[in-house]
Formats: C-alpha cells, structure tokens, sequence
C-alpha cells in the first residue's frame, strides 16, 4: 500500500478541526477521497475547503462507490455503531470517536465485527498519546508503582456545558459529562492500570444545573431541552481487587474552571497524571519525582497517526474493540446504577 486511501462520516468540528488536519500532516502517508454527512451542503463544502475529491449525503453510497481503505467516523453516539460496522464490512479500517457506542451491546456488536472483518477498529481515546501518560506508562511497566490497587477519576467543569453540538441530548449522545468527558480519564486510569476486569459498580447521577439558566463558559446551553445528567459519581470494583472513584461533571460549582485528572495509588509508589507527578518512598525518605521535561504534543494528532502506521504497517489488533466494550460495560452499570439505586454486579 503506497498510500492509505482514507474517508471521513460526518463533516462537523471533530472532522474539520482533528481528523482532517491530522491527516493533512501526513501526505506522503495519507490521501483524503471522499466525505459524506446527511448534510450534503456542508459535506460539499467541507470537501470543496479542504480539496477532498468527493462528497456524498450517504456514507453507504460512499462505501459502495469509492476506493477506500480506513474511515473516521465522526458523528453523533447515535450513529458510532452503524457506521463502524458499515466500514468494517466494506473492509476498511475504522477509527470511531469516543465513546465506542450508546451502551454495551452496541459496542459488542462491533467487537464482533471487527473480529470479523480482521480489520483494525480503534476508539478516538487520544489522552492516552498525551506525554504524561505515556510517560506513566514507563514508569509503570517498570514496576515504579508497584501493583495499582487504588485510583480517582476527575472530569469536572465549573460551568462547561457545551452550547454547540448535541452533547445535552440524551437520546442522540446517551448520556452527559459521564459519557462525554468523563469517559476520556476513566479510558486514560484503565490504560494505566492494565484494562482490569470489572466486578462491580455503584454509581450517582444528579441534574441540578444543567435545567436552570446560568452562566455558560463554553457557550449559551438550550437548558430547556437540557436531557442528560450535569454531574456524576461512581466507584468501581475489579476482577484483581483494585478500586476507582469516578467523579465527572459538566457544571458544578467548584474553584477550577475545568479540572481533568487521574491519580494512582500502588503499593510502591504513586501519581497524578495532569501534570505528572509521582510519589515514592525511597531509601527513608518521602519524595515526589517531577519530570524536568516531557515533549509537547498534539495527542489527537499523535492518536491519528499511530492509527495510520498500524492500518499501512497491518498491525490488526482486537484490543481496542474489547476495551472499548470493557469501558462501555462500566459506563452502563454506572447509568443502571444511577437509575435503580443499587450496585450493579458485571
């Protein structure tokens, strides 16, 4: 394969502001065919912008006509599971933003058609390309941390309900700040701790901002038509006896304007990931170890890449669409959890 030919479903800011340029960034590597978005006009202008030889208003249509080898889907949750098998059984590798699905059989579902395909299907998860994280990821690996038995996941926006997109529609996303932010650092602390098994899970959600007029960072919200949850809480349990404490929140009157982190605890040693720090005890003596340096990246960008060298390089792997179910089993006991007021036991 001299050049991976690649498509994108859906034309709006995820592909215009991410996929595309990223994918700009690797010509040699990488040429942009084709576009389709039920909004034919601005998947025409999309195309037109960025010099994409073809648009369509129905990526079937698109799968069926063009030669294609990889596909990003970049549209709303609703629509992440038949487009990603769609392209999977038109035999192209699939890049699909996060979340995977709307819940766990969605996301079975393509597990399976992945594993059918022996096409590569990989989530847009891009905080695990962050520096830090792969920097954790070494230190970890090498035993600095010890065996990880404790975490805490934070996703919370002082007042960050986005005014643009669809992310307060239940119906067309599945959910709030638990299924849109907060599953970013849940995907970055189960990437760091070795995707464990999950046992059970107890979960909280709360709309208390979200309905009201407020003060928007991100944007007037249509908090009349406001369907999601603002804030969520959780804890889960795993297979290998480790915990984590999940809070997430689109508005929640807290100090920071927005905080995103994970923080590790194992029996030798510890970490924050956003900035790294970590936390030893060594030879007497408490000490934190602070990196003098880490490269400055774009992780979107480095996540879009590694998805291009495994697509031309073959390196088909299942991994990612079982963690994505994994995470997606977790995110449905917390909702399940939420709804019935008892622990859910995967």
């Amino acid at each position: 394969m001299t050049k991976l030919k690649v498509a994108l479903i859906g034309a709006g800011g995820i592909a215009t502001d991410v996929h595309i340029p990223a994918y700009r960034k690797v010509p040699e590597q990488v040429e942009i065919v084709a576009i389709a978005d039920v909004a034919y006009e601005k998947a025409k202008a999309v195309a037109s912008e960025h010099g994409i030889q073809a648009a369509f208003d129905d990526y079937h249509t698109m799968l069926r006509e063009t030669d294609i080898d990889a596909v990003s889907v970049c549209v709303p949750n609703k629509f992440h599971k038949e487009a990603a098998i769609t392209a999977l059984e038109a035999g192209c590798h699939v890049l699909c933003e996060k979340p995977p699905a709307m819940n766990q059989e969605e996301a079975k579902e393509m597990e399976e058609a992945q594993v059918k395909s022996g096409k590569l299907l990989m989530y847009g998860f891009h905080y695990r390309f962050q520096s830090e994280t792969q920097a954790a990821k070494r230190f970890i690996d090498a035993g600095e941390l010890g065996d990880i038995y404790s975490g805490r996941v934070q996703a919370i926006r002082r007042r960050g309900i986005p005014g643009w997109g669809v992310f307060t529609n239940k119906e067309l996303q599945g959910g709030g700040p638990l299924i849109d932010i907060g599953v970013h650092m849940l995907d970055t602390a189960l990437y760091l701790m070795g995707y464990p098994e999950p046992v059970v899970v107890l979960g909280q959600t709360h709309q208390q901002l979200g309905t009201k007029k407020g003060v928007g960072l991100l944007g007037e919200w249509d908090y009349q038509n406001y369907t999601v949850e603002d804030m969520a809480v959780g804890m889960i349990t795993f297979q290998n006896g480790a915990s984590l404490v999940l809070e997430s929140a689109f508005a929640a009157n807290v100090e920071k304007r927005d905080t995103m982190q994970v923080s590790l605890m194992g029996n030798k040693g510890g970490a924050d990931i956003f900035p790294l720090k970590m936390y030893q005890e060594k030879h007497d003596t408490l000490i934190d170890i602070t990196p003098a340096y880490l490269p400055e990246i774009n992780a979107h960008q480095t996540e879009i890449h590694a998805f291009v060298a495994d697509c031309i390089e073959g390196n088909i792997t299942d991994r990612y669409a079982k963690q994505g179910t994994n995470i997606q089993k977790i995110i449905d006991g917390l909702y399940q959890s939420a709804e019935t007021g008892k622990a859910v036991y995967l």
